[in-house]
């Protein structure tokens, strides 16, 4: 008998959180068993072939079909392995529910025709195609859904931006809207993650079927897939994947079109410009017509995080937008969690079942620190307060600035001559720490670092990590923010803390020595600082040094200039308290 993956006692158990806190009614019943057509090709209006795998019920009925695609491997997206590319979903939970999971890998990768793109034009036309052909096979009723995270995610938004005409919702978590943010966090390459990232996407693509359809990969499923190794996924984090994608960078890859890319990212395209342009969709957002059902865990704040609030804000047409904003470990590899809140959504708009799942507010977000799960109706949520934190010349993060005076710290770049750090030097990053709290302190909104700062270069980078320091001194990564000070200009309407920071389309050196008002954003973020607790920033110039904060294990390019910065106790750290 052909496992079944759920909930249930006797089904193969799913990792991580499968609601926000709801029960739903009316949910489909597992009642199929599963066929699959492999390597079926699928040709794309300007006559390109892609190819997919389409797992469906094994009858001679329709069914609503869920469409997954990406650069990733098609084959082993069932492989079971804690790896950042099996995002496409539990097919085994899909199938025997009723559900035809089809497959696909985009143009130029996994076999499939063309040259991959990375996240333009004619990847959106491509994603339309797909959606339209499950939609005509003999094998789907019409109605058709899209599924996985990340990059499958990504594909979801640049299908319904196409609007085919038999998408009728889509479930995009873990989505990044535009790709300048994802790599470049406000002019900062996001070196260790698109580096490696490319490298493996090239490596894999390159891989033949025969490879991953070999007993030696059938072996490791079986292997991944035990239930003692397969629980202790659910515990692996951003940080994990990191360290898997790296390895990529020690194996050859044909050169293009990934080191092109590469190039294009990282060494072509600093500032926001017609190249970046054509991979955001953030304008097009108001194209999407379909019900659309947002998320994100919030740790994953230096890749798929800060594009969940804008796209919210900007999906002014879509007839239902819901979002589901997850604590630690919400979002793991496999990706599995989540499903049966995916399953409510789906049977509701692909089945017309009454499943409950828009009953309630639109966001639902769990609470970390209080571990519970809360509701809004908007974001930020109504009742949240900007409270100003200055940073004192103590160290001290408090409401008084008390005496007026300031900081250094000392950004090196490379080439000195130097074989080891003088005594002398000034610190190469800064903290500033609360006192105890004698209260609760709620945080969730959208966070800013106004920061005061002279520098003796004319561009240097701002690297900023709030954290949460319990009684016992064990530190939390909570959120960041990242800034390129060349690239700080921002346009008059973004006025107030959590409003886009699009100043990545020019820069303007800074002038060494001249006081200079700096808005760093940090990505928005919910969570309880319980009493005892303190709240800590953290500034730094380069995240090179292993002991500079990096959330998810994500750090940059350095910008190269030597530089002594100073912050000035006029400084303000602004967090929303509700």
């Amino acid at each position: 008998m052909v496992k079944v993956a759920g909930t249930e006692p006797g089904q193969r158990q799913l990792n991580g959180p499968q609601t926000t806190g709801r029960t739903y009614r009316n949910l489909s019943e597992p009642e199929h068993t599963a066929r699959a057509d492999e390597d079926v090709a699928v040709t794309v209006r300007d006559g390109t072939v892609l190819l997919a795998d389409v797992h469906r019920p094994d009858d001679d009925g329709r069914h609503p079909a869920l469409v997954s695609a990406s650069p990733y491997p098609r084959q082993i997206q069932d492989l079971g392995a804690p790896m950042g590319f099996i995002e496409a979903g539990a097919t085994d939970f899909w199938v025997p529910r009723g559900y035809v999971h089809v497959i696909a890998n985009l143009r130029g990768t996994g076999g499939s025709g063309g040259t991959f793109g990375f996240f333009d034009q004619q990847e959106r036309r491509d994603v339309h195609d797909l959606v339209e052909w499950a939609a005509a096979q003999p094998w789907c009723d019409g109605n058709v859904g899209m599924l996985g995270i990340s990059y499958f995610a990504m594909t979801q938004l640049e299908a319904a931006i196409e609007q085919p005409e038999h998408l009728r919702a889509i479930f995009p978590l873990a989505v990044t809207t535009d790709l300048y943010d994802a790599a470049m966090h406000h002019g900062l390459f996001s070196a260790s993650f698109v580096t490696p990232f490319l490298a493996m996407v090239g490596l894999t693509s390159a891989r033949s079927d025969r490879f991953w359809r070999s007993a030696l990969v059938e072996a490791a499923r079986h292997v991944l897939r035990t239930p003692p190794l397969h629980r202790k996924f659910a515990t692996m984090n951003g940080e994990s994947s990191v360290v898997v994608l790296r390895e990529a960078l020690k194996l050859h890859h044909e050169p293009h079109p990934w080191d092109d890319l590469w190039r294009d990212m990282a060494v072509e395209h600093p500032l926001h410009d017609e190249w970046w342009d054509e991979r955001d969709l953030v304008p097009l957002l108001d194209r999407v017509e379909v019900p659309t059902y947002l998320g994100c865990d919030w740790q994953n704040v230096p890749l798929h995080l800060p594009s969940t609030f804008p796209a919210f804000r900007a999906l002014v047409n879509a007839p239902e937008v819901r979002v589901a904003m997850l604590g630690e470990f919400g979002l793991t590899w496999p990706w599995e969690s989540l499903h049966v809140e995916a399953l409510a959504w789906y049977d509701h708009w692909l089945k017309n079942r009454d499943t409950g799942i828009l009953d309630g507010d639109p966001i639902r977000y769990w609470m970390p620190g209080a571990d519970e799960w809360r509701t809004t109706t908007q974001w930020p949520p109504p009742d949240a307060q900007l409270r100003g934190f200055a940073l004192r010349a103590d160290g001290v993060l408090d409401d008084d600035e008390g005496i007026t005076g300031a900081r250094s710290l000392m950004a090196l770049g490379t080439g000195l001559g130097r074989a080891k750090p003088s005594e002398a030097d000034p610190p190469s990053m800064l903290e500033w720490t609360t006192a105890p709290l004698d209260h609760v302190l709620d945080l969730a909104g959208d966070i800013e670092l106004e920061l005061h700062a002279t520098a003796t270069a004319i561009d240097t980078a701002w690297l900023v990590t709030l954290q949460d320091v319990a009684p016992d001194g064990t530190t939390v990564d909570v959120t960041a923010g990242y800034l390129r000070a060349s690239l700080r200009m921002v346009d008059d309407q973004q006025s107030v803390p959590g409003a886009p920071v699009l100043g990545c389309r020019a820069s303007d050196a800074v002038v060494p020595g001249e006081l200079t008002i700096f808005r760093v954003p940090l990505v928005a973020n919910a969570r309880r600082f319980d009493v005892g607790h303190r709240l800590r920033v953290v500034v730094a110039s380069d995240d090179q040094d292993t002991s500079v904060p990096a959330m998810m294990g994500f750090r940059h390019a350095s910008v190269g200039t030597s530089s002594l910065n100073t912050i000035h106790s006029a400084s303000r750290l602004l967090v929303p308290v509700t």
